[in-house]
Order: structure tokens, then sequence, then C-alpha cells
């Protein structure tokens, strides 16, 4: 295999498995940032970009952005408030939502975070955990220990009083026979770069095309014809990111109308639309943007 001095000199990092790993692999696709990955490689190289991929654990990806080993990376928010390094987030990418929690048996009935101050915690976020609970429990040290992986066994098996853990739909928490005692911290997946990168162009250059793909995922074309004289009314119920665009019809008094509108929101807006009057109400879909 090639090695990494010979490859493109600007270095995106993408978390090589898990709950992040397919989510990016559609971005970076959306995106135009064409490549074939070798089997057993965790370097690739972009087709028509000088950019080259490197696929790494998503909890070292912040590490290798903030110590300026890769010009850009996408991870978690979790990770980044882990590692502790200094980086610029350009944009949150709307996926791997979950939420980092305090969490204890259900059967202890912990009904504050502080009952759990100075005991026994577990946790694959060792310095967010010492923080949170240092923040909290006063003269009462917390032992925390780092486990890499089943963080939710560690009360079963009596290593813990509680652990630190993300919850994303709660099945596995409920599994282990665990609640939710506070939130740490909201996380989603975002896209960080090296504040110091030398090549500053690129990075702008895939955060705009980043950000194109994203907005074609959420918003549609809503575009409909209209009495000038509803106009008003009709802009009030499609607004659009910035303004909708208004062109005149030959027909006198009328006019049509497209604006951007989110996904989840067509059937609603192309009824409120039919009740004050437009016509011919299209939904058109976006395959990629740039705004």
């Amino acid at each position: 295999p090639r090695q990494m001095t010979s490859l493109p000199p600007f270095r995106l990092a993408i978390p090589k498995k898990g709950r992040l790993y397919e989510k990016c692999s559609k971005v970076l696709d959306g995106a135009g940032l064409e490549y074939r990955r070798e089997a057993r490689l965790d370097v690739a190289v972009c087709k028509d970009l000088p950019i080259t991929l490197v696929f790494l654990p998503a909890s070292d990806i912040a590490n290798y952005v903030g110590l300026g080993d890769v010009d850009m990376g996408i991870t978690g928010e979790d990770c980044v408030a882990e590692a502790g390094v200094d980086v610029k987030e350009e944009l949150k990418l709307g996926f791997g939502k979950c939420r980092l929690c305090v969490q204890a048996p259900v059967r202890k009935q912990v009904k504050s975070v502080e009952e759990l101050a100075g005991g026994r915690v577990c946790t694959s976020f060792p310095e967010l955990t010492k923080r949170y609970f240092s923040s909290i429990s006063g003269d009462s040290e917390t032992s925390v220990r780092f486990v890499s992986g089943s963080v939710e066994a560690a009360c079963g098996l009596g290593l813990a009083d509680a652990v630190v853990d993300l919850v994303e739909t709660g099945t596995t928490m409920k599994a282990a026979g665990l609640e939710i005692v506070a939130e740490v911290m909201k996380s989603e997946a975002i896209l960080i770069s090296n504040p110091n990168t030398k090549l500053p162009a690129v990075v702008d250059l895939i955060k705009k095309r980043m950000e194109g793909y994203i907005t074609a995922t959420k918003f549609v074309m809503i575009s409909y014809n209209i009495a000038r004289s509803l106009l008003p009314d009709a802009c009030k119920v499609t607004p659009g990111k910035t303004s909708p665009t208004v062109t005149n019809l030959d027909e006198e008094g009328m006019c049509a109308v497209s604006a951007l509108i989110e996904k989840n929101e067509c059937a609603v807006k192309m009824d409120r639309l039919s009740e004050i009057g437009a016509t011919d109400i299209l939904i058109i879909a976006i395959s990629n943007s740039r705004m």
C-alpha cells in the first residue's frame, strides 16, 4: 500500500465503523466525494479531489484533528467534548443524535444524581464524567472507572453504582435494568476542522458540499400559481429559507411562486395553500444544493 506521504496532503477523517459510519458514507456520496476503499485498508483517495480519507475510530478523530494530524473529521459532539482539544465546529450534520446520561439501576430508585456523588461510576467518557461529578459532588470524590464497551453491564456485575453512557433509543438501557437519573449533554454528528489547517480553501469546499447535500435531504421545492392579491397570505405559509421567488405570469394579476419547505411539512402546506386559493401546486425533489 502507498505510504501516507505519497497521498494528497489534505486529510479528512471518517468513523471506520459503528453508528456513524453508514451515515457518513451517504454524506460523502451526496457531497460528491467519490472514493474506492481497498479491503482492510483505512485510507482511500478521492477520485476528483486532492483529498485523502482516513478511517479511524470515532472516539479518536477529535484528537487527530485537534493535533493537526488530519485537517477535518466527522465525529460526535460527545467525542469532541471528551477529547477537550481545540477544534472548529464547521457544521452540524443532523444524524447520530443521542444523549450522554447518568444511569442507575431501577431497583435502587435513585431520585437525584447527588445521591450518586462519592460512589463508583463506570463510563467510556471518563473526562466528561469527572468534570460532571466534580461540579455536583462537593467534598465527596466520585470514583470514575473507564470501560471501553458494554458499559451498561457494570452495575449488574457489581462494578459500579451507576454508569454514564450514551442513550439513543433507550432499549439497551432498559434491558440492563437501568434508568436515566440525569443528562450530561446532548450530542450529534458534527464536521470539525483544525483551526490552523494549511488548506482552508479545501475546508470551505467540503463544508459547502456537505451543507448543500444536507439541505437537499431536509427540504423540497414547492411551486404554485396564485393571484397577486393573495400573495401576502401565501408567503406566510411558504417564506422559504431566505424569501420565496415570485415571477409574474402572462395572465394579469397572477404570479408563480417557488420556495423551499421542509419535507415533513409538505402535506400541511399544500393544504393551506389550496385553502388560500393557490393552484397548480407542485412538490419538486432536490438532489443537491448550494445555499
